[in-house]
């Protein structure tokens, strides 16, 4: 079972809707027993950081997440803010993150390039594999383009963990990889055919 879930900060419909278009069945939900019985975990996310990690907090969600992540090895894949969760922390607050990645959310900051480029970074864009992965298998590079909206980018520490970079101003880190870590900065559930091949293969290869 696909638990999407549900701590009032995701774009749920969509994500459900995308997983129903590859012929997947996904529930809603912020049940402890709903998330302690899921095969895969899906953690969606717009907003802030501190925002969404007090209300994973509040509904007594993190210490289980991390037991399914760490320990069941279940297969999470973050997107947008929930890929930001997923790493140690975000310039833009002070809470901590679950830290299952070593790396960290920092705003864009275009004082090292020619042209400052507008905040957020908003539509689509390339992303460039750095490494071969289940996830984005079979996906070509010369046309794959997915949907960003966000403010904040992600710095890995351990370069293995880079699964694609996307370029806006300079190279960001657009999508991770740790064994069953995933996380996606673009939004797949707005991203037509690229997104439907990337759920598709999230669903049956892990």
């Amino acid at each position: 079972m696909i638990t999407i879930i549900d701590y009032g900060m995701g774009n749920l419909g969509s994500v459900k809707n995308m997983f129903k278009k590859v012929g997947e069945q996904s529930i809603i939900s912020s049940s402890k027993e709903d998330i302690e019985q899921a095969t895969k975990i899906l953690l969606p996310g717009v907003g802030a950081f501190d925002n969404a990690m007090k209300n994973l907090h509040s509904l007594d969600l993190v210490d289980l997440i991390k037991k399914k992540v760490l320990v069941d090895k279940v297969p999470i894949m973050g997107i947008c803010l929930g890929m930001q969760l997923l790493t140690k922390g975000s310039e833009e607050g002070t809470s901590t993150g679950f830290g299952f990645i070593d790396a960290y959310a920092n705003k864009f900051d275009f004082s090292s390039v020619d042209e400052a480029l507008p905040i957020p970074h908003m539509g689509w864009n390339r992303t460039y594999l750095e490494k071969k992965s289940k996830l984005l298998q079979d996906s070509d590079e010369r046309e794959n383009r997915f949907y960003f909206v966000h403010s904040y980018a992600i710095t890995c520490e351990n370069k293995e963990d880079i699964l694609s970079t996307t370029m806006y101003g300079y190279k960001f880190v657009s999508s991770f990889e740790k064994e069953n870590i995933l996380g996606c900065q673009f939004h797949p559930e707005k991203s037509h055919k690229f997104g439907m091949k990337l759920f598709k293969n999230f669903v049956e290869k892990y």
